[in-house]
């Protein structure tokens, strides 16, 4: 069991599935980058797993592609399950990494959710390793799994949030998410309101140093 789960927790091919995507549409990188808001070159280098995207950027993957965002780690030969009842076992979900954090997607199976649900692993220390506070549709709630997170929103002094606490906030703010001290931060990371993000085009802001 250990293995089985261990092999499904195998970093995601996202490049992969993303040319995958948009050659089944018949789309060039071309009409994607226009509707996703991004540069051809930048979708060009994360189908050929030149560039490791970010949570928001795949948002706009999802909105120049057309589809629901849990299409990008769905395996396309699972069968969706009926009924509305998903289960995602301990390390078992679909795992992708970028330069600041560690993502495990929960419950990848079920699309079209008002939901996404989803492990973090916060590898960012400071404020200049991740560079900008990154907006978009929806609401958000963290959860602190592990460790000692600096929560980063617009309009909001810093806070630091420890084992066990929570915050809910608007993701239209710029957020950021930082491991406070010198160990990795774990949180679970729901995102609601994601039928909205085909909407607006995610936004960047600086982050501000109090």
């Amino acid at each position: 069991m250990a293995t089985e789960q261990a092999d499904k927790a195998a970093p995601l091919d996202l490049g992969r599935r993303v040319r995958a995507l948009r050659n089944a549409s018949g789309w060039t990188i071309t009409a994607v980058a226009q509707r996703a808001g991004m540069s051809h070159s930048a979708i060009s280098k994360i189908e050929n797993g030149q560039l490791s995207p970010t949570y928001d950027t795949l948002l706009k993957l999802a909105q120049g592609l057309q589809i629901d965002i849990a299409t990008l780690f769905r395996d396309p030969a699972a069968t969706v399950a009926g009924g509305r009842r998903a289960i995602t076992r301990e390390g078992a979900g679909e795992v992708f990494e970028t330069r600041n954090y560690r993502y495990e997607m929960l419950c990848t199976e079920l699309v079209n959710k008002r939901m996404v649900p989803l492990k973090a692993v916060l590898h960012a220390h400071e404020e200049r390793e991740f560079g900008k506070l990154v907006s978009h549709a929806g609401e958000e709630l963290i959860v602190v799994l592990r460790g000692r997170v600096e929560l980063r929103t617009e309009f909001y002094a810093p806070i630091v949030l420890s084992e066990g606490d929570c915050a809910y906030f608007d993701s239209t703010m710029g957020h950021a998410c930082l491991a406070a001290g010198p160990e990795e931060a774990e949180i679970f990371w729901v995102s609601a309101g994601i039928d909205e993000v085909f909407l607006p085009i995610p936004r960047e802001r600086e982050i501000q140093t109090p």
